[in-house]
């Protein structure tokens, strides 16, 4: 009998020891954070958040997901799924202790461009040609040959409403949808072409800067304009001359070229891929040489608009009246 009461006493001992050690050894949740905290998706697209945990060694991780408005997006496990455009709150909520972290979701729809121009692929002379005159600066020297294949180019710059589309937010200086977007660096077009890349499942990209003056030129089609699709400048361009104090203008409003490409000189200037360089003194083929923008704005004289005048600036310089627009190689 006394064995028995002895066993039971050290097994009630053993019990309470283990649930002692338990409940020591349990770590609660302290916090939680989401990552990343400020997403955005597009309109059928999906992004995964993740979850940390602190202490990371914690026990009981169990969470729940709320959405603050299921029609624009919806969750299920950390999967975000984009509905509708708009702008939520996603809540994970920790099951020990009621931890809460949020991350908010803009879900967009980008929309390609209005309408991209084929542009034949042949060979052109580069650089500072005779109908430029004697405006030409020493970095268009020396002329050189240039033999590019064939591409799309977008008829127009790429608009605010374009912009904002794919990206949530507008940080041009002059605001309207038909407007072209303005106020942006090399790097800030990686990453709306990156965002439209991701929706369309295509390649768009920036022009080399062969490509884009080879367009502004007329491509084969080429009449020889000083400027892109005229000698006269007010025909086909917005500058410091006719637009004033009044900033960009909506795209398409002055005469296209030969192309039928608007606002390739004056408006915004244009970023290209390539860094900026010298000229070679010998013939190239599809050339990709060194960041370089090109084609003059609306607040600069027409000197910097024609279809050979380069300028550059570092990736991540914010150009006032800086815009851009896309290519697409043929399929």
């Amino acid at each position: 009998m006394k064995n028995t009461i002895g066993k039971i006493i050290i097994q009630v001992f053993a019990v309470a020891f283990l649930l002692i050690l338990a409940t020591a050894c349990k770590k609660e949740v302290s916090g939680v954070i989401l990552d990343p905290s400020d997403l955005i998706i597009g309109v059928g697209n999906t992004a995964t958040l993740t979850v940390t945990f602190m202490p990371h060694n914690a026990t009981n991780t169990k969470v729940s997901w709320e959405s603050s408005d299921p029609n624009v997006a919806t969750v299920d496990n950390g999967k975000i799924t984009g509905k509708a455009v708009g702008r939520v709150n996603i809540t994970v909520i920790t099951q020990d202790g009621g931890r809460t972290a949020k991350c908010w979701v803009t879900v967009i729809q980008p929309i390609e461009p209005e309408e991209m121009i084929w542009v034949e692929g042949g060979t052109f002379i580069m650089g500072c040609t005779e109908e430029q005159g004697d405006d030409c600066f020493s970095d268009e020297k020396p002329i050189h040959q240039v033999t590019l294949s064939g591409f799309y180019i977008s008829k127009y710059p790429v608009t605010q409403k374009e912009w904002v589309l794919a990206m949530g937010t507008n940080s041009s200086l002059y605001i309207g949808d038909e407007f072209p977007f303005d106020y942006t660096t090399w790097e800030h077009t990686q990453k709306y072409i990156a965002q439209l890349n991701a929706y369309t499942g295509k390649n768009y990209r920036l022009p080399t800067e062969a490509e884009w003056e080879y367009a502004a030129r007329g491509g084969n089609k080429s009449e020889g304009y000083k400027y892109s699709g005229s000698n006269n400048f007010d025909d086909v361009a917005w500058h410091v001359g006719n637009a004033g104090f009044y900033g960009t203008r909506p795209v398409g409003k002055k005469l296209p070229n030969e192309l039928g490409i608007y606002d390739m000189s004056g408006n915004v200037w244009e970023w290209c891929s390539d860094w900026y360089g010298e000229y070679p003194n010998d013939s190239q083929a599809n050339p990709i040489s060194t960041r370089v923008i090109r084609g003059g704005s609306w607040s600069i004289s027409p000197l910097y608009s024609r279809v050979s005048s380069r300028m550059s600036w570092a990736p991540e310089t914010i150009v006032a009246g800086g815009g851009f627009r896309l290519v697409l190689d043929k399929e």
